[in-house]
């Protein structure tokens, strides 16, 4: 090209403000520039958290995000899996969900790099990041256990399979073992999900069933809020008669009342960690590796007390 045609055609550029098409672009470079996130419900605190540190994430490095909600159903998420396919995105984050195998050979067979985020996967060799549960909920177990609670309820929602299963429940029980303290019959409630309403579901449970009950832990803030709200329905003062601590460490965890003592999962940080290993794999400047475990803290407000 002739400098004077190179000259035209760059002050072309600039009176109209021309931008080069991303669509043309990525077909030259077989890449769409586009990470996928998977979630179950995406009307939460959780997963607007989780999705603002994938954003600012993929944004810094010119990727754009497709948000799927699969409501935690087989169909659905298979559905959704197929579309991404077909819009070959470039890397997909399965958040707060079971990995299944099936889900797990789909996304392999397209060679599509893929990480989990605080949810559990079948698949070994698919990165996981995730905070420790079972060492929280025993960490939270054992604060309360210190405060002179003995009989303490705990409400977790049932996403990742049966008790036994779930890292939480075992951190809980573990806490009560070691201070020997038993557990009773019904005073772990399991709910379908993580939302206010199954809080108020499990809290009036475990309220009309065990009424000797000081505390009661909940796997999530939303669940926390939800006993809250039973807890009131039947005249019960947060804290005075029912001490309440929730998991997760969501805005709304200050600005209820009384503002919730919970444990904090750092959720920004780590949706912002997960799309940097996918970008990271992407860009060739590492391999997706090990798992990845992230630190949880106690945060003390006013909705627990001293017995």
């Amino acid at each position: 090209m002739a400098d004077e045609t190179r000259a035209n055609v760059l002050l072309a550029v600039q009176e109209l403000n021309y931008k080069p098409n991303a669509v043309a672009r990525s077909l030259m470079n077989a890449r769409t520039k586009t990470l996928a996130i998977i979630f179950p419900n995406v009307s939460d605190g959780f997963s607007g958290t989780v999705l603002s540190g994938v954003e600012d994430a993929a944004h810094a490095q010119g990727f754009s995000i497709i948000v799927c909600k699969t409501g935690g159903g087989r169909e659905r998420t298979l559905d959704y899996l197929q579309l991404l396919a077909e819009k070959r995105v470039d890397g997909i984050i399965f958040a707060s969900e079971v990995l299944l195998p099936e889900y797990a050979t789909f996304i392999q067979k397209l060679r599509i790099p893929l990480v989990v985020l605080s949810g559990e996967s079948s698949d070994p060799s698919v990165p996981t990041l995730r905070c420790d549960d079972r060492l929280a909920a025993y960490t939270a177990a054992a604060y309360l256990i210190s405060l002179g609670h003995e009989r303490i309820g705990m409400i977790y929602g049932g996403a990742y399979g049966t008790p036994e299963q779930n890292g939480r429940v075992r951190g809980f029980e573990e806490a009560h073992r070691d201070h020997g303290l038993a557990l009773t019959e019904g005073q772990v409630q399991l709910m379908d999900g993580f939302a206010f309403k199954d809080g108020q579901v499990g809290g009036q449970r475990l309220l009309a069933t065990l009424t000797d009950l000081t505390a009661v832990f909940a796997s999530s803030d939303e669940l926390a809020l939800g006993v809250m709200s039973a807890a009131h329905a039947r005249g019960l003062q947060v804290p005075d008669d029912l001490s309440v601590m929730g998991f997760d460490d969501l805005p709304l965890a200050e600005m209820c009342l009384p503002p919730l003592t919970t444990v904090r999962q750092p959720l920004y940080g780590m949706g912002r960690r997960a799309a940097s290993l996918l970008l990271d794999h992407l860009q060739g400047i590492q391999k997706l590796g090990e798992n990845v475990v992230f630190p949880t803290t106690i945060v003390e407000r006013q909705s627990v007390r001293r017995r």
